[in-house]
Parts: structure tokens; C-alpha cells; sequence
């Protein structure tokens, strides 16, 4: 056997170990998730787990209801998407389009230098600049709002998905070959139209899949919500009402909690978990279908 051959299956066996890697990290996370969390959700009841609206681990008896959290969660989430996934998609389209080079130099490390920006700065600018901002410019039936919110956690996880977004959706709208632009435009249609109704149907699953990362990055950060959402467990009934959400409860109290206490917490942690995975197979099934039809 040649010593190129040789070589070639040592790489191929490196590749395929560090694929199993990958592989065991989500394995061994789901066995620990399930094993410990779902235990916790037997003994206190899946449906008052997922559907209470109580949460109060230190009363007798302990409450252990997460729905008003599923609920904080979800609103922080959709209003990041509503404010972050117009302005990536419209700022990569300005970039892979629109952007003159010079200019370029300076947009695009700026975007990418956001993705480098640590959560706790993120929630340090939301805590010294958007909260009084939503203090002293809101308010309610005529009186004051404290500030911490669900607007000023939706702003700034609207900020914080921008980097994944635009970067996705520049390099997909990139890979679309020149010749639909050029077609387009041989067909009488202005720039701004070859590109909304060429080259963006063209990279829709690029730029879906950004949304998709966005979306898991928004509902998985932590310390940026902690400071600014308020971190009241209640259903908000408006967007400058507190909120908390499912990771900010598991950071706040994993460390002083025992028992069933941190049984639950860490069930907390499976529905978190198996909602990313309904968001991710949910933009598949949409992903391959648009694929289909179109």
C-alpha cells in the first residue's frame, strides 16, 4: 500500500473520530438534560410544570410552574425577531449589493465586531441607555414604568442577533450566481427589483438558516436579559412590563437551589432544549419545502 494511501485513510479516520466527537457532545448533553429533568417533571406533573402559572420553590408546598416563563420567553424572542431580522436581511442585501468598497471596509468589520461584543456589555449599554430611555419616555395609564421590560430585553437581543444574521444572509445572497442579476436587468427591471425579487427568493434557505441562529441566539442568551427584562415572574400586558425568561430563572437560582428544586431547573433547561429543537426542525420542514416549490 502507498504511503499516499495510508495518509489519506489516517485523515479520513481523524475526520470521522472528530464527527463522532461532535455526535457524543450532543448525545451525552441530551442524556444528561433528560435524565435528571425528566424525573423532576414526573414527580411535579407535566402539565402543572409546562401550564403553571406559579413559581415558588420556597413555599410550603413548593409551586413549580414555568408557563409564565415559556411565555416571557417567547414574547423577548419574537420581538428580537421582529427588530433584528428586517434590519440583517436589509443591511446584507445593502452590503452584497448596494455597499461601495470603501465604505464596505468600514460596515463590514463593524457588524462583525458586534458578534465579538460580550452579552454582559450587551446588557450593561441596555441597562445605562435603553432602560431610562423606556423610563422617561413611557408610561402607563399616566404613571412611571420602571424601564426594565420586555421592549428593552427585545432591543437589545434585537442588536445581539444582528452580526449572525447579516453574515449568513451576505454570504448567501453572495452565492447566488451574477447571471439572475444580469438577467433581471436584461429583462428592463431596475437594480433595487432584480435584487427583492431575484437574487432573495434565490438564497432564501441561506438567509432563513441565519434567521434560524438568530432566533436560537435570542432565546438562549442569559446575562444581557437578566439585567434589563425585569425578571418578574408574570405574564407581561404590555412591553414595558417585566418578564423573566427560561434561562434567566436557571441562572438566578441554580446556585442556591437543592433537591427538587434544582431537578426542576434543570427540567427547565429540557423544554428550553426541545424548544430550539421544535424552532430547528420547524425551519427545515419550511426550508425544504420552499426548496420543493420553488
Amino acid at each position: 500500500m502507498r504511503l499516499s494511501n495510508i495518509k489519506e485513510r489516517a485523515m479520513q479516520g481523524v475526520f470521522f473520530l472528530t464527527a463522532l466527537a461532535s455526535i457524543a457532545a450532543v448525545v451525552l448533553i441530551c442524556i444528561f438534560l433528560f435524565y435528571n429533568g425528566v424525573p423532576a417533571m414526573a414527580e411535579i406533573g407535566l402539565f402543572n410544570f409546562i401550564g403553571g402559572t406559579e413559581w415558588a420553590p420556597t413555599n410550603v408546598p413548593a409551586s413549580y410552574g414555568i408557563f409564565t416563563m415559556i411565555i416571557g420567553s417567547i414574547y423577548v424572542t419574537a420581538g428580537a425577531v421582529v427588530i433584528g431580522v428586517p434590519i440583517g436581511i436589509l443591511t446584507a442585501v445593502f452590503l452584497a449589493r448596494f455597499c461601495p468598497k470603501p465604505l464596505y471596509k468600514v460596515i463590514k468589520p463593524a457588524t462583525e465586531l458586534l458578534a465579538g461584543i460580550p452579552s454582559i456589555v450587551y446588557g450593561f449599554f441596555g441597562l445605562m441607555v435603553i432602560v431610562p430611555f423606556i423610563r422617561d419616555n413611557f408610561d402607563v395609564d399616566g404613571s412611571s414604568v420602571d424601564g426594565s421590560s420586555l421592549l428593552a430585553a427585545s432591543i437589545v437581543l434585537g442588536i445581539m442577533i444582528l452580526p449572525t444574521i447579516i453574515g449568513v444572509s451576505e454570504s448567501a445572497i453572495r452565492a447566488v450566481p451574477e447571471n439572475y442579476y444580469e438577467g433581471a436587468l436584461a429583462l428592463g427591471a431596475t437594480r433595487e427589483r432584480s435584487v427583492f425579487k431575484t437574487m432573495l427568493p434565490a438564497a432564501k434557505s441561506g438567509i432563513l438558516a441565519g434567521v434560524v441562529l438568530g432566533i436560537g441566539r435570542a432565546i438562549g442568551e442569559t446575562m444581557a436579559v437578566i439585567l434589563i427584562a425585569g425578571n418578574q415572574v408574570q405574564i407581561p400586558t404590555s412591553l414595558t412590563d417585566g418578564v423573566r425568561t427560561l434561562t434567566a430563572n436557571i441562572v438566578l437560582e441554580m446556585g442556591y437551589s437543592t433537591g427538587l428544586h434544582r431537578q426542576a431547573l434543570i427540567a427547565t433547561g429540557v423544554v428550553l432544549f426541545v424548544f430550539i429543537l421544535i424552532i430547528t426542525l420547524s425551519m427545515q420542514a419550511i426550508k425544504s419545502r420552499s426548496e420543493k416549490n420553488g
